[in-house]
């Protein structure tokens, strides 16, 4: 169906296009009953501004961006990116503010998207997620000025203000609560590389493992249930005296797969096998035994940097934002080590 138009209106109420631009923009120029009419007859009608019109007439799009740069497959049954455009999106609704979501192939492609929506006035400000190690669009972002809210830790960010939560100290956590149960052979199936969260997990996991005498190995993933589960099997592989007696995954969904690998090779879990997932979505508690994982309230999280984003929009000078660390919500996949894994793993 047609998009109503100023035109549409004023063929319907009997008045010229000035006389409606007039009314719907309540300036002087016509009668309080001609007004009352053209209003209700664009209600009728399902009449909004363009995007573009309004940018023209008060420099505001009236929406803002997201741009996903993650194959769709894992996007799909990504638990973690659901979360947190369900509270974006929460939080941009008690004004009516619509989220402009889309997916790029690359940061080349992410970046010719925030300069066409830039140039063309088609956003107030964007979301930056999945920040990577030295990444390009950070100083883009700075230079064109556009309002930016950073998803992650304050770390190459430049200027650009951050909500985040500390990696660090969930990873403290985790290994913390496996070293108390015995473990001393631990892994960890990672995300991608390149992203700046995974270096962070990565650097924390090597810390905390040295520190409480836990030989901590890492194996990257790509988010998928196929990189968990083919992790998995790659470290259950090994000499019995070498396998890990828990395994640490970067999300929920390489968790459920890696569960179902390690179960699938006649692995008990967890009497020979603690399983810990990250982010604690619904799924933990679908599977047998239920997983123990870091949790936190990620769609809160998504809120927090819609209403950072709303001020940045507006003109405030806005600062970095700490949410609170993970907490560990323990379920049946975690045990004390066997005995005989934490006896070679301490010989």
């Amino acid at each position: 169906m047609k998009r109503p138009t100023m035109q549409d209106i004023a063929r319907r109420a009997g008045v010229t296009k000035a006389a409606v631009s007039f009314a719907l923009n309540g300036r002087p120029g016509v009668s309080e009953p001609t007004r009352r009419r053209i209003l209700a007859i664009a209600e009728e009608l399902g009449w909004q501004p363009s995007s573009a019109a309004r940018a023209l007439s008060d420099g505001r799009a009236g929406s803002f961006g997201l741009v996903i740069d993650r194959p769709a497959r894992t996007l799909g049954i990504e638990p973690y990116f659901m979360q947190l455009i369900s509270g974006i999106q929460a939080e941009l609704a008690r004004d009516t503010t619509p989220l402009l979501l889309t997916m790029a192939e690359d940061q080349a492609a992410e970046i010719a998207l925030y300069r066409n929506w830039w140039a063309r006035r088609l956003v107030d400000g964007v979301f930056l997620v999945d920040l990577q190690v030295d990444d390009a669009r950070v100083p883009v972002l700075e230079s064109l000025g556009m309002p930016t809210v950073v998803i992650g830790a304050p770390m190459g960010t430049g200027g650009l203000p951050t909500v985040w939560s500390d990696d660090a100290a969930g990873v403290s956590t985790v290994v913390t609560h496996l070293a108390e149960l015995g473990h001393r052979r631990v892994a960890r199936v990672s995300g991608p590389a390149h992203l700046r969260h995974t270096r962070v997990r990565t650097e924390a996991f090597e810390e905390f493992t040295v520190r409480l005498g836990i030989d901590g190995r890492t194996l990257e993933g790509d988010y998928s249930g196929e990189s968990g589960a083919s992790a998995t099997q790659e470290l259950l592989a090994g000499p019995a005296g070498r396998r890990p007696t828990a395994i640490v995954y970067d999300n929920d969904v390489m968790a459920l797969s890696g569960l179902t690998a390690a179960q699938g090779l006649g692995c008990k879990v967890p009497a020979e096998l603690s399983v810990v997932a990250w982010d604690d979505s619904a799924l933990c508690e679908l599977v047998s035994p239920s997983l123990t994982a870091l949790s936190r309230d990620i769609a809160l999280y998504g809120a927090r940097a819609a209403r950072r984003l709303r001020q940045a929009a507006g003109g405030a000078d806005v600062g970095d934002l700490e949410d609170p660390p993970p907490s560990l919500r323990l379920r049946g996949s975690t045990a004390a080590a066997p005995a005989t894994g934490a006896d070679s793993g301490a010989a």
